[in-house]
C-alpha cells in the first residue's frame, strides 16, 4: 500500500502545480483586464469631470479624479446656442432617414447576392469589392454631384453613402450561412416569390444582423462631417458635427488672442465648452448600444467569422 501511495505522489504534485499555474494565470488576466479598463475609461471620465470643472484649474492640472469648483457653464452655453439645436435637429433627421435608406438598399442586395441561383452574383460582388480599393477621387466625385444638383442640399448627406460594401458583405454572409436552403425550397413549393421570401423569411430571421447594420450606419451618419464639409455651406442644413467643429475653431481663435471672432466663447470658459461639446456629441449615440448589444455580438460573430 505504501508503494502505491508513493506512485501517486508525482501525479498529485503535477495537479498541484497546474492549479497554482491556473491561479497565477487568472490573477494576471484580472490585473491586465482592470488595467485595460482604466486606460480606456479614464480619458472618458476626465472629459466628464473637466466639462463641469473650472477651466483654469483643469489647465493647471488640479483636476485629476474628481471635479473641482463645479460649474455647468459649458452645458448652459451649448443648450442656449441655437446653432446646437439646429445641428441636433439636422443630425437626427440624417441619422434616421439615412439609416432607413441604407437598410432599404443593403438588405435586398445582400439577399440577392446570397442566392446561389443568381448567376451574376459573383461578378456583381466583384464590382462592389472593387470600390473598396479604388475610387474616382474627390474632384470627379464633386463634379458629378454638382451635375446632379445635390450640392448644398440635405439629400447629399442622405444618399452620399447609400450602401457600404463592408456592411453588404457581412449581411450577405449572415444570410448565406444562417438561413437554410430548406426554407427557401419549402416557400417556393408553397408558391412564394422572392419578395415574399425576403419579407416573410429572411427579414424575421435576420434581426441580429439588421441590428448590427443599423448601428453601423447610424454611427456613420452621426459622426459624418467630411461630406458636410465638402458638399454643404448652408449652416441651416449642416449636421451637429459641423456646428461643433465651427464652435471649436472659433474658440481656438480666442485662444490665439483673436477676440473679434464672432460666435466664440471667452477663453476662461472655452475649454469647459470644448469638453461639454465632446459629451453632447458622444453620449446620445452611446445610449443606443445597450438596447442592441445582444444582437450586435451575435450578428458580428456570425456574419464576420463564417464564410
Amino acid at each position: 500500500m505504501a508503494k502505491k501511495e508513493l506512485s501517486f505522489t508525482p501525479t498529485r504534485n503535477r495537479i498541484r502545480d497546474r492549479d497554482a499555474a491556473d491561479i497565477i494565470f487568472h490573477i494576471l488576466v484580472v490585473v491586465l483586464s482592470i488595467l485595460c479598463f482604466l486606460i480606456i475609461v479614464y480619458p472618458l471620465w476626465f472629459v466628464v469631470i473637466a466639462s463641469i470643472s473650472n477651466s483654469d484649474l483643469v489647465n493647471q492640472g488640479k483636476v485629476v479624479l474628481w471635479p473641482v469648483d463645479i460649474r455647468f457653464y459649458g452645458f448652459e452655453q451649448i443648450f442656449q446656442d441655437s446653432r446646437i439645436l439646429i445641428g441636433y435637429r439636422n443630425t437626427i433627421l440624417y441619422v434616421v432617414g439615412g439609416t432607413l435608406l441604407n437598410m432599404i438598399v443593403t438588405m435586398p442586395a445582400a439577399y440577392a447576392l446570397s442566392r446561389p441561383d443568381f448567376r451574376l452574383r459573383n461578378p456583381i460582388m466583384l464590382y462592389f469589392v472593387f470600390t473598396m480599393y479604388f475610387s474616382g477621387g474627390l474632384v470627379p466625385t464633386y463634379m458629378q454631384i454638382n451635375r446632379l444638383g445635390l450640392i448644398n442640399t440635405p439629400w447629399i448627406l442622405l444618399v452620399m453613402v447609400l450602401i457600404n460594401t463592408y456592411n453588404l458583405i457581412i449581411a450577405r454572409t449572415f444570410i448565406q450561412n444562417t438561413i437554410p436552403n430548406d426554407l427557401y425550397e419549402s416557400a417556393t413549393l408553397d408558391g412564394a416569390n422572392h419578395f415574399r421570401i425576403f419579407w416573410s423569411i429572411v427579414l424575421p430571421l435576420s434581426k441580429a444582423i439588421i441590428s448590427v447594420e443599423i448601428l453601423y450606419y447610424a454611427v456613420f451618419h452621426w459622426n459624418d462631417y467630411f461630406n458636410a464639409l465638402i458638399y454643404t455651406s448652408n449652416t441651416d442644413i449642416q449636421p451637429l458635427q459641423m456646428v461643433l467643429r465651427r464652435i471649436l475653431l472659433q474658440n481656438e481663435a480666442f485662444a490665439n488672442g483673436n477676440g473679434g471672432v464672432q460666435g466664440g466663447y471667452a477663453q476662461s470658459s472655452a475649454d469647459q465648452v470644448k469638453y461639454a461639446v465632446m459629451i453632447v456629441s458622444t453620449v446620445p449615440i452611446l445610449l443606443v448600444y445597450p438596447f442592441i448589444q445582444k444582437y450586435f455580438e451575435k450578428g458580428v460573430m456570425i456574419g464576420a467569422v463564417k464564410g
